[in-house]
Parts: structure tokens; C-alpha cells; sequence
């Protein structure tokens, strides 16, 4: 009898060592599973990184396109620095800016305004120009706001449709790579911890 329950308790052992090794080797199978996961999935990442960062500047610009287009000439500096704030950059700035190489741009080729006016714009803050611009030019027979507007969607229009290009050659590339950019794309997201 005692043989009996020793070679049962033996047996119960063996038993639970071999569940113990099976388990082992399965955790070490999904750990190694894992990294190589990990490591495929840098690598992916590593191939889509220029394409995400052109995506988050395109989805920048046109955020702030659509707050030029929403909101009042003399408000776009502040709200986009309410909005969109970013210590790096100085709307008011970089919209006086853009706003002095678009007039510039229309006296060289399109003769609509004048040097005067241009020189009157470098003097003035971009949320003061339009009004500077009606009172000492109140001749002009169009519309300084409308042509201000102009200068400004046509600049962010060019940057989206730049960024949307870059977007675009990224993709090819990836393609040209026997991937598919929206398998590369999941795998970067989840690299970066964008998706689980």
C-alpha cells in the first residue's frame, strides 16, 4: 500500500513538473513572440516616421487655415495662439510676414497695389494693417480685407497642398517596399503607443 501511494505522489509530481517546464517554455515562446513583434514594429515605425510627421504638419496647417477663414482679420493672431499654442512660433509675426511676401508678390507680378502700401504694412502690425491701409489709401477700388484674406489662404492652400504631396511620396515609397502603408501605419501607431 505504501509503494502504491508513493508511486502515486511520484507520478503527481512528474506531472506537475512537466506542466511547469510547458508552461515555461510557452511564457519564453511569447516573450521571444513579443520582441520580435517589438523589433518588427520599430522597424515599421522607423519607415512611416516621415510620413507621420508630414501628416501632423498637414493636419497643423489645416487646422489653422480653417481658424483664418473662421474668424475676423484683427482676431486670427490670437486665437491661433489660443488654439494652437506653440512656444516656438509668433503668429502675429509669421501672419505680418506672409502678409508682406504676398503684397510684395502682387506688385512684382500682378500690379494690383502699390510700394506705398507695402511700405505702410511693414510700419503697422499685421491686426492694425487693414484698417491703416482704408484710411490712407481710400481710393483703392478694392477690398484690402478680401485681398489680405487672399494672401493668406493662398499661403496655407500652398503649404497643404505641399505637405499633401510630401504625405503622398511617403506612401509611394512604402508601397515600392511590398507594404502596405496602412499595415506600416498600425504598426507605428502601436510602436508609439498611438493604439493598442
Amino acid at each position: 500500500m505504501a509503494d502504491k501511494n508513493t508511486q502515486r505522489y511520484l507520478e503527481l509530481q512528474m506531472k506537475e513538473l512537466k506542466e511547469s517546464i510547458v508552461d515555461d517554455s510557452e511564457n519564453k515562446t511569447s516573450v521571444v513572440k513579443k520582441n520580435k513583434n517589438q523589433d518588427a514594429n520599430a522597424e515599421m515605425a522607423r519607415i512611416y516616421e516621415d510620413a507621420a510627421e508630414y501628416e501632423a504638419d498637414l493636419q497643423c496647417f489645416e487646422d489653422e487655415l480653417e481658424i483664418i477663414q473662421t474668424n475676423a482679420l484683427k482676431n486670427i493672431a490670437s486665437v491661433l495662439e489660443k488654439e494652437l499654442p506653440d512656444d516656438d512660433r509668433n503668429y502675429t509675426e509669421e501672419l505680418k510676414n506672409v502678409l508682406i511676401a504676398g503684397w510684395t508678390h502682387s506688385i512684382e507680378n500682378q500690379d494690383i497695389h502699390s510700394k506705398e502700401q507695402l511700405d505702410l504694412i511693414h510700419k503697422t502690425d499685421f491686426i492694425d494693417a487693414v484698417g491703416k491701409l482704408n484710411t490712407s489709401f481710400p481710393e483703392y477700388n478694392g477690398d484690402f480685407e478680401k485681398d489680405v484674406r487672399d494672401i493668406l489662404n493662398n499661403r496655407w492652400g500652398n503649404l497643404i497642398a505641399l505637405k499633401k504631396e510630401h504625405v503622398k511620396e511617403e506612401l509611394d515609397n512604402i508601397k515600392t517596399m511590398g507594404l502596405k502603408p496602412k499595415y506600416v501605419k498600425r504598426a507605428y501607431e502601436q510602436f508609439h503607443g498611438l493604439r493598442k
